[in-house]
């Protein structure tokens, strides 16, 4: 890599790691990319070298989240065959999701905050929803064809999980004066699903 690049890409990750600190200092919605770029110690205009606005950098964040899945469950051999209504099939999914929220709890605020930002009829919680749980419902279109009696069709099953998964996930990491332990929220999170998928 060149001298210029190694630049370009040590001034993009000090964006990212500014970005996520203001997130989580004081909100996606109250940072502004004047804010951001002071944090990072960086001219202003060096932020628009890399990214076209404060949604870029998000998106930008939200792919280190999804990296960091994908690391927790290797997606290229993650088979579609996994049974949700199978309990510990269930719990490790869950597990995936409960630590990679917690390792990026400012960039789920964020996204939260943008998400609550987006004009009403833009569609966009929704169209993040189905994105965001598209492994699991994968795996709910398979429990079906196995004959597995759900409660809805696996889109609406998949983004209700999704949504339970993330707003907890939300709540508990900026909960003031409450610690969570993270093997009892997976607990009890796949034990309220687990009734909800299994217990038809």
């Amino acid at each position: 890599m060149g001298v210029r690049k190694a630049r370009a890409a040590e001034t993009r990750a000090v964006l990212l790691e500014a970005a996520r600190r203001r997130f989580a200092e004081h909100g996606y919605l109250n940072t502004k990319i004047t804010d951001i770029t002071k944090e990072a110690g960086r001219a202003t205009g060096s932020f628009y070298e890399h990214f076209a606005d404060k949604e870029a950098i998000l998106q930008a964040l939200l792919e280190g989240m999804e990296e960091r899945a994908d690391e927790l469950v290797d997606t290229t051999v993650h088979p579609r065959e996994h049974d949700l209504t199978d309990r510990e099939q269930l719990r490790q999914h869950i597990a995936v999701s409960w630590t990679v929220f917690r390792e990026h709890a400012p960039v789920v605020s964020a996204l939260f905050q943008s998400m609550v930002a987006a004009p009403p009829g833009s569609g966009r919680a929704w169209e993040n929803l189905v994105a965001e749980t598209t492994f699991l419902r994968a795996h709910l279109e398979y429990s079906a064809e196995q004959g597995r009696d759900l409660p809805g069709e696996p889109e609406l099953v998949a983004a209700a999980m999704g949504a339970m998964l993330g707003m907890l996930g939300y709540a508990a990491n900026s909960a003031q004066g409450r610690e969570f332990d993270d093997d009892t929220v997976i607990d009890t999170l796949t034990d309220l699903l687990h009734t909800g998928l299994a217990g038809r």
